[in-house]
């Protein structure tokens, strides 16, 4: 593996949530709104960190989050709205180098399909000369 410029745009996010179901809801959203390409959902694990300083230990499942750099400020967002954490851990690492098929994949998986051309409600100066 050899990093190219499709890695550079290629972004693993990682998110802990306290259940399975959490983590299954906000990867389902995720994915389903082109914000991610993939998530795994790994647990459980443990987490040791340090909370209102101390030091606290929960069971939490983690989330492997596959998706574009530019995406990263939207999917945060999306996250939070979704999450019962007062502050879920969102952390952004670049892919410096991976499989090309798999990171052309995962940036044609989070780009938003072109739609079909929009008709606005209002006639167009065509339909208003045939009417």
């Amino acid at each position: 593996m050899k990093s190219n410029p499709t890695s550079t745009r290629a972004t693993v996010v990682f998110v802990t949530t306290g259940s399975a179901e959490q983590a299954t809801l906000i990867a389902n959203a995720l994915v389903g709104e082109r914000l991610a390409a993939c998530v795994n959902i790994v647990g459980p694990v443990q987490s040791i960190y340090r909370w209102n300083d101390q030091v606290q230990s929960d069971t939490e499942h983690l989330m492997i989050v596959k998706t574009r750099a530019k995406l990263v400020p939207k999917l945060e967002a999306r996250v939070k709205e979704l999450h019962s954490y007062e502050v879920p851990e969102v952390i952004a690492i670049p892919i410096v180098a991976g499989a090309k098929a798999y990171l052309s994949w995962l940036l044609a998986s989070t780009v938003v399909p072109p739609r079909e051309a929009i008709r606005s409600r209002r006639p167009t100066s065509k339909a208003r000369r045939e009417q």
